[in-house]
Protein backbone atom coordinates (compact mmCIF):
# COMPACT_ATOMS: atom_id res chain seq x y z
CA UNK A 1 0.00 0.00 0.00
CA UNK A 2 1.39 3.33 -0.95
CA UNK A 3 2.11 5.88 1.84
CA UNK A 4 -0.54 8.10 0.41
CA UNK A 5 -3.34 5.60 0.52
CA UNK A 6 -1.63 4.97 4.20
CA UNK A 7 -2.11 8.45 4.99
CA UNK A 8 -5.99 9.03 3.21
CA UNK A 9 -7.02 5.75 5.59
CA UNK A 10 -5.72 7.70 8.56
CA UNK A 11 -7.48 11.11 8.29
CA UNK A 12 -10.20 9.10 7.44
CA UNK A 13 -10.27 7.10 10.69
CA UNK A 14 -9.50 9.99 12.77
CA UNK A 15 -12.06 12.63 10.96
CA UNK A 16 -14.71 9.20 11.64
CA UNK A 17 -13.57 9.30 15.15
CA UNK A 18 -14.52 12.99 15.59
CA UNK A 19 -17.68 12.91 14.15
CA UNK A 20 -18.33 9.79 16.49
CA UNK A 21 -16.66 11.23 19.51
CA UNK A 22 -17.24 15.28 19.15
CA UNK A 23 -21.16 15.44 20.37
CA UNK A 24 -20.07 13.85 23.85
CA UNK A 25 -17.05 16.17 24.55
CA UNK A 26 -19.82 18.63 24.95
CA UNK A 27 -21.86 16.57 27.60
CA UNK A 28 -19.17 16.92 30.40
CA UNK A 29 -19.14 20.76 29.89
CA UNK A 30 -22.72 21.17 29.76
CA UNK A 31 -22.89 18.98 32.62
CA UNK A 32 -20.98 21.34 34.79
CA UNK A 33 -22.04 24.67 33.40
CA UNK A 34 -24.32 25.98 35.79
CA UNK A 35 -24.83 28.98 33.43
CA UNK A 36 -23.99 29.37 30.01
CA UNK A 37 -26.34 32.28 28.28
CA UNK A 38 -26.42 32.48 24.52
CA UNK A 39 -24.45 33.86 22.22
CA UNK A 40 -21.58 32.70 24.58
CA UNK A 41 -19.19 29.70 23.37
CA UNK A 42 -18.37 28.71 26.91
CA UNK A 43 -20.42 29.17 30.36
CA UNK A 44 -20.23 31.66 31.94
CA UNK A 45 -20.28 30.12 35.52
CA UNK A 46 -18.94 26.34 35.93
CA UNK A 47 -20.62 24.21 39.28
CA UNK A 48 -21.88 20.75 40.21
CA UNK A 49 -26.06 21.29 39.87
CA UNK A 50 -26.84 18.86 37.57
CA UNK A 51 -24.52 15.99 39.34
CA UNK A 52 -26.47 16.74 42.58
CA UNK A 53 -30.01 16.87 40.88
CA UNK A 54 -29.36 14.10 38.92
CA UNK A 55 -28.09 11.69 41.99
CA UNK A 56 -30.60 13.21 44.56
CA UNK A 57 -33.23 11.36 45.49
CA UNK A 58 -36.07 12.75 44.05
CA UNK A 59 -35.00 11.44 40.85
CA UNK A 60 -34.54 7.95 41.64
CA UNK A 61 -31.40 7.50 39.74
CA UNK A 62 -30.06 5.70 42.53
CA UNK A 63 -33.01 2.98 42.26
CA UNK A 64 -32.82 3.30 38.24
CA UNK A 65 -29.25 2.25 38.29
CA UNK A 66 -29.65 -0.64 40.35
CA UNK A 67 -33.09 -1.39 38.13
CA UNK A 68 -31.02 -0.94 35.34
CA UNK A 69 -27.96 -2.75 36.01
CA UNK A 70 -29.87 -6.13 37.47
CA UNK A 71 -31.98 -6.20 34.37
CA UNK A 72 -29.25 -6.26 32.59
CA UNK A 73 -27.31 -8.66 34.30
CA UNK A 74 -30.06 -10.84 34.18
CA UNK A 75 -31.09 -10.51 30.72
CA UNK A 76 -27.58 -11.63 29.34
CA UNK A 77 -27.16 -14.76 31.55
CA UNK A 78 -30.79 -15.59 30.28
CA UNK A 79 -29.90 -14.81 26.52
CA UNK A 80 -26.52 -16.90 26.57
CA UNK A 81 -28.15 -19.72 27.94
CA UNK A 82 -30.23 -19.41 25.00
CA UNK A 83 -27.79 -18.37 22.58
CA UNK A 84 -25.57 -21.57 23.26
CA UNK A 85 -27.96 -24.36 21.31
CA UNK A 86 -28.91 -21.95 18.99
CA UNK A 87 -25.14 -20.71 18.01
CA UNK A 88 -23.88 -24.16 18.45
CA UNK A 89 -26.87 -25.13 15.46
CA UNK A 90 -26.43 -22.16 13.59
CA UNK A 91 -22.55 -23.07 12.81
CA UNK A 92 -23.61 -26.34 11.53
CA UNK A 93 -27.06 -25.26 9.56
CA UNK A 94 -26.69 -25.14 5.92
CA UNK A 95 -26.63 -21.38 4.03
CA UNK A 96 -30.66 -22.13 2.90
CA UNK A 97 -31.52 -22.49 6.81
CA UNK A 98 -29.07 -20.07 8.40
CA UNK A 99 -29.94 -17.11 6.32
CA UNK A 100 -33.42 -17.44 7.09
CA UNK A 101 -33.53 -17.55 11.01
CA UNK A 102 -31.27 -14.73 11.13
CA UNK A 103 -33.18 -12.92 8.72
CA UNK A 104 -35.75 -14.30 11.62
CA UNK A 105 -33.36 -13.02 14.36
CA UNK A 106 -32.84 -9.49 13.00
CA UNK A 107 -37.20 -8.47 12.89
CA UNK A 108 -37.26 -7.48 16.14
CA UNK A 109 -34.79 -5.17 15.47
CA UNK A 110 -36.21 -3.48 12.52
CA UNK A 111 -39.00 -2.56 14.21
CA UNK A 112 -39.39 0.64 16.62
CA UNK A 113 -38.33 -0.05 20.36
CA UNK A 114 -41.98 1.86 21.02
CA UNK A 115 -43.46 -0.55 19.09
CA UNK A 116 -42.35 -3.31 20.51
CA UNK A 117 -42.94 -2.14 24.12
CA UNK A 118 -46.44 -1.68 23.37
CA UNK A 119 -46.90 -4.91 21.77
CA UNK A 120 -45.52 -6.52 24.71
CA UNK A 121 -46.91 -4.32 27.25
CA UNK A 122 -50.83 -5.60 25.94
CA UNK A 123 -49.59 -9.78 26.31
CA UNK A 124 -47.16 -8.87 29.56
CA UNK A 125 -50.75 -7.18 31.40
CA UNK A 126 -52.60 -10.37 30.81
CA UNK A 127 -49.77 -12.24 32.13
CA UNK A 128 -49.38 -10.30 34.51
CA UNK A 129 -45.88 -9.67 33.91
CA UNK A 130 -45.87 -5.71 34.28
CA UNK A 131 -44.14 -3.43 36.53
CA UNK A 132 -41.80 -6.96 37.58
CA UNK A 133 -38.41 -7.25 37.03
CA UNK A 134 -38.99 -11.07 35.39
CA UNK A 135 -41.41 -8.87 32.65
CA UNK A 136 -38.40 -6.49 32.15
CA UNK A 137 -36.02 -9.46 31.53
CA UNK A 138 -38.57 -11.40 28.76
CA UNK A 139 -39.11 -7.97 27.09
CA UNK A 140 -35.38 -6.83 26.87
CA UNK A 141 -34.67 -10.65 25.55
CA UNK A 142 -36.33 -9.79 22.33
CA UNK A 143 -33.77 -7.19 21.97
CA UNK A 144 -30.57 -8.79 23.31
CA UNK A 145 -30.89 -12.55 22.49
CA UNK A 146 -30.31 -11.47 18.32
CA UNK A 147 -27.28 -9.94 18.91
CA UNK A 148 -25.94 -12.61 21.53
CA UNK A 149 -26.61 -15.28 18.94
CA UNK A 150 -25.07 -13.37 16.33
CA UNK A 151 -22.08 -12.81 18.22
CA UNK A 152 -21.85 -16.59 19.40
CA UNK A 153 -22.44 -18.37 16.54
CA UNK A 154 -19.20 -17.99 14.72
CA UNK A 155 -16.90 -19.37 17.59
CA UNK A 156 -18.38 -22.37 17.66
CA UNK A 157 -16.01 -23.65 14.31
CA UNK A 158 -15.13 -26.54 12.72
CA UNK A 159 -11.95 -26.28 15.43
CA UNK A 160 -13.87 -26.41 18.26
CA UNK A 161 -15.93 -28.98 16.77
CA UNK A 162 -13.02 -31.34 16.48
CA UNK A 163 -11.28 -30.89 19.88
CA UNK A 164 -14.77 -31.71 21.36
CA UNK A 165 -15.03 -34.70 19.65
CA UNK A 166 -11.31 -35.74 20.53
CA UNK A 167 -12.05 -34.95 24.06
CA UNK A 168 -15.12 -37.46 23.90
CA UNK A 169 -13.27 -40.41 22.07
CA UNK A 170 -10.54 -39.70 25.14
CA UNK A 171 -13.36 -40.75 27.57
CA UNK A 172 -14.15 -37.20 28.73
CA UNK A 173 -17.37 -36.85 30.24
CA UNK A 174 -20.12 -33.96 29.08
CA UNK A 175 -19.98 -32.10 31.50
CA UNK A 176 -16.06 -32.30 31.38
CA UNK A 177 -15.91 -31.44 27.58
CA UNK A 178 -18.16 -27.98 28.38
CA UNK A 179 -16.15 -26.80 30.98
CA UNK A 180 -12.35 -28.06 30.08
CA UNK A 181 -12.79 -28.07 26.36
CA UNK A 182 -15.77 -25.74 24.63
CA UNK A 183 -15.96 -22.92 27.26
CA UNK A 184 -12.50 -21.87 27.25
CA UNK A 185 -12.56 -22.19 24.14
CA UNK A 186 -14.91 -19.93 23.22
CA UNK A 187 -14.49 -17.97 25.80
CA UNK A 188 -13.03 -14.61 24.17
CA UNK A 189 -16.90 -14.73 21.83
CA UNK A 190 -19.14 -15.21 25.36
CA UNK A 191 -17.37 -12.05 26.77
CA UNK A 192 -17.95 -10.12 23.94
CA UNK A 193 -21.49 -11.07 23.31
CA UNK A 194 -22.50 -10.74 27.35
CA UNK A 195 -20.82 -7.32 26.68
CA UNK A 196 -23.09 -6.37 24.20
CA UNK A 197 -26.08 -8.21 25.30
CA UNK A 198 -25.74 -6.08 28.67
CA UNK A 199 -25.18 -2.50 27.12
CA UNK A 200 -28.37 -3.33 24.73
CA UNK A 201 -30.13 -4.14 27.81
CA UNK A 202 -28.96 -1.25 29.79
CA UNK A 203 -29.99 1.03 27.00
CA UNK A 204 -33.64 -0.22 26.35
CA UNK A 205 -36.68 2.68 26.41
CA UNK A 206 -39.58 1.55 24.76
CA UNK A 207 -39.44 -1.84 25.89
CA UNK A 208 -38.64 -0.44 29.97
CA UNK A 209 -41.19 1.78 28.83
CA UNK A 210 -44.06 -0.32 28.02
CA UNK A 211 -43.42 -3.07 30.13
CA UNK A 212 -42.38 -1.69 33.58
CA UNK A 213 -43.11 2.09 33.38
CA UNK A 214 -43.55 1.46 37.43
CA UNK A 215 -39.97 0.29 38.00
CA UNK A 216 -37.60 3.28 37.50
CA UNK A 217 -35.00 2.60 34.56
CA UNK A 218 -32.24 4.51 33.55
CA UNK A 219 -33.25 6.06 30.26
CA UNK A 220 -36.73 6.33 31.91
CA UNK A 221 -34.97 8.90 34.42
CA UNK A 222 -33.37 10.26 31.66
CA UNK A 223 -35.95 11.19 29.36
CA UNK A 224 -37.54 13.76 30.71
CA UNK A 225 -34.82 15.71 31.66
CA UNK A 226 -33.86 16.22 28.09
CA UNK A 227 -36.22 19.20 27.03
CA UNK A 228 -36.86 20.63 30.86
CA UNK A 229 -33.74 20.75 32.02
CA UNK A 230 -30.22 19.82 30.30
CA UNK A 231 -27.96 20.05 32.30
CA UNK A 232 -29.38 17.56 34.57
CA UNK A 233 -29.97 15.66 31.10
CA UNK A 234 -26.28 16.07 30.74
CA UNK A 235 -25.33 14.68 33.51
CA UNK A 236 -27.70 11.65 33.68
CA UNK A 237 -26.36 10.94 30.09
CA UNK A 238 -22.84 10.57 31.47
CA UNK A 239 -23.75 8.07 34.10
CA UNK A 240 -25.79 6.40 31.16
CA UNK A 241 -22.99 6.33 29.06
CA UNK A 242 -20.34 5.13 31.88
CA UNK A 243 -20.62 1.53 31.36
CA UNK A 244 -20.11 1.94 27.65
CA UNK A 245 -16.98 3.91 28.67
CA UNK A 246 -15.43 1.38 30.90
CA UNK A 247 -15.93 -1.41 28.63
CA UNK A 248 -14.67 0.54 25.60
CA UNK A 249 -11.58 1.34 27.51
CA UNK A 250 -11.45 -2.56 28.98
CA UNK A 251 -11.51 -3.52 24.96
CA UNK A 252 -8.34 -1.35 23.89
CA UNK A 253 -6.25 -2.56 26.92
CA UNK A 254 -7.04 -6.36 26.50
CA UNK A 255 -6.50 -5.48 22.80
CA UNK A 256 -3.00 -3.67 23.50
CA UNK A 257 -1.67 -6.65 25.35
Amino acid sequence: MSPNAVRVQRITAWLLAVITIGPLIVLPVRAAADVWRAPALVPQQFGTRGLEVALSAGTGTLAAIGNSAVVAIATTLVALVLAWPASRWLATANTTRRTIVLVALALPLLVPPLAIGAGLAEWFLRLGLTNSRTGLVLAHLVAVLPYVIVVLAPAFGPRVRAAEEAARTLGAAPRAVLLQVSLPMVAPSVAVASLLGALVSWSQYGTSLGVGRGIPMLPLVLEPFVGRDPQVAAALSLVFLAPAVVALIATVRRTAR
